[in-house]
């Protein structure tokens, strides 16, 4: 039975991701600076920024699914955010490098691309957009996502360590629904991240799903949902919103998303599952 070590166990996503590798059998060690009274595995504290302790909590472990982030960049300054993600991210990468652990899943963001947090908006290059669009961020937070993945692509030419990383769209939970309703029918409010979200559920599977796969060593995935945030279509979004994006490369059907996930659906075998659509009726 392999043993799956856990980052940021205690966060949002990490929290979920321990409950359903218990459920699949794994053995998990969950790690956090915070311990949680939900689990039933083993917990480690510790600071990801101290390179020791990172590898002793990762010791025995078979992969990794590293989860622990600052994850907007808010709250603490830039180079808090900045220093403490691309850090952490490293001493990740390199412990399992000394420990002989061949796969690691990384979890990064669709913020990499910079459209969300960006002092001065601007619009996609071309849509759908997909991992080969360029990543322009103006901030700290998509910066270190962009640096992640590149020591992630780093360690995998220097050790042939798989690392799968993934860049989650706004992460919500079935409960949040409800509470998005207002933003759902105001399609102003989500412009700014294209309307891309993911449910907790399927954010969970990509997860676990990446701990399965052989055939890619290193690779980017876009993990969003099949539609998006909104009640109106998507061609009547781009017209209204991103009218200067000349580059449509396919025709939207209904409200299908913006934010491609082919990669993830042909490295992964993985497709979003559920919807906004099914907690509230449109």
């Amino acid at each position: 039975m392999k043993t799956v070590a856990v980052t940021g166990a205690s966060g949002k996503l990490g929290n979920e991701v321990v409950k359903h590798l218990l459920k699949e059998g794994y053995q998990v060690v969950a790690l956090d600076e915070h311990k949680s009274v939900q689990f039933q595995c083993k917990q480690i504290r510790v600071n990801l920024n101290d390179f020791g302790q990172v590898v002793a909590g990762l010791a025995g472990a078979d992969a990794v699914i590293h989860l622990a982030a600052i994850p907007a960049p808010l709250d603490h300054t830039h180079s808090y955010i900045f220093s403490n993600n691309v850090l952490s991210t490293y001493n990740v990468l390199e412990a399992a490098s000394v420990l002989g652990i061949g796969k690691v899943t990384l979890g990064s963001s669709e913020s990499s691309y910079g459209f969300c947090w960006a002092p001065k908006p601007f619009d996609p290059h071309y849509v759908p957009v997909d991992e080969e669009h360029p990543q322009l961020p103006q901030e700290c937070y998509g910066l270190s996502k962009i640096i992640n993945e590149q020591t992630a692509s780093m360690f995998h030419r220097r050790t042939g360590m798989q690392v799968m990383s993934l860049r989650f769209s706004m992460i919500v939970t079935p409960q949040q629904y409800h509470a998005l309703e207002p933003d759902i029918r105001n399609p102003e409010r989500h412009k700014r991240i294209l309307w891309s979200y993911i449910d907790i559920r399927d954010a969970v599977r990509a997860c676990i799903a990446s701990l399965g796969t052989l055939t890619v060593g290193s690779a980017d995935l876009n993990i969003t949902s099949v539609d998006t945030l909104s009640d109106r279509n998507t061609e009547e979004l781009l017209d209204r919103f991103y009218p200067n994006v000349k580059d449509r490369r396919k025709h939207f059907t209904g409200r299908e998303a913006i934010v491609s996930t082919e990669r993830a659906f042909h490295v992964l075998n993985w497709k979003a599952e559920h919807s906004w659509s099914d907690t509230i009726q449109r």
